[in-house]
């Protein structure tokens, strides 16, 4: 690489001090990473450095050198489609849930299930660890359907407020 007369290289680090915060800034947004713009924005200046004699003194050189910083985060951002390349810092796969998990949680169930009402735990009992319809429930109870319709909606919006609506869920999704 030539080097730079020494007026011109001192033009481009006054440049660089004077607008390298604002052309981060547009790599950052370009890139979407602040470790991805720093390495746009080096190439760039690199790329703009080499070229900063051809650029005529009186003009300004920002333009052009935006134009560098977003073509280079273009061509990275393509390179990276291309190549697949996966970060470092990824997250690992979940670890599996434990065998005793499923105990656990039907304690913690049953436990709420004793702080409800007869009838509310009646309903929920049939409805969901039995699965019964709403009309085998209303049978079985001796109620009209309607009843276990409200029951088990009263049963279920106080268990969840007993033992934590995501609880519920990751119990109603392990049945």
């Amino acid at each position: 690489m030539k080097t730079q007369p020494p007026a011109r290289a001192a033009e481009f680090a006054d440049f660089v001090a004077a607008r390298g915060t604002s052309l981060l800034r547009l790599a950052h947004l370009a890139c979407g990473s602040r470790d991805d713009a720093e390495d746009v924005l080096q190439t760039a200046l690199e790329r703009a450095y080499r070229h900063w004699p051809r650029l005529r003194p009186d003009t300004d050189p920002e333009p052009y050198v935006r134009r560098i910083v977003v073509n280079t985060a273009i061509s990275r951002a393509r390179r990276r489609a291309i190549l697949r390349i996966t970060p470092y810092g990824t997250l690992p796969e979940p670890a599996a849930p434990s065998e005793t998990r499923g105990v656990e949680l039907r304690q913690v169930l049953t436990a709420g299930l004793r702080a409800l009402p007869p009838r509310q735990r009646a309903v929920l009992v049939l409805r969901f660890w039995e699965d019964l319809t709403e009309a085998q429930t209303a049978e079985t109870l001796g109620c009209s359907i309607g009843t276990v319709k409200s029951q088990a909606f009263k049963g279920l919006a106080r268990l969840r407020a007993l033992i934590g609506a995501g609880l519920v869920e990751e119990v109603a999704s392990d049945a």
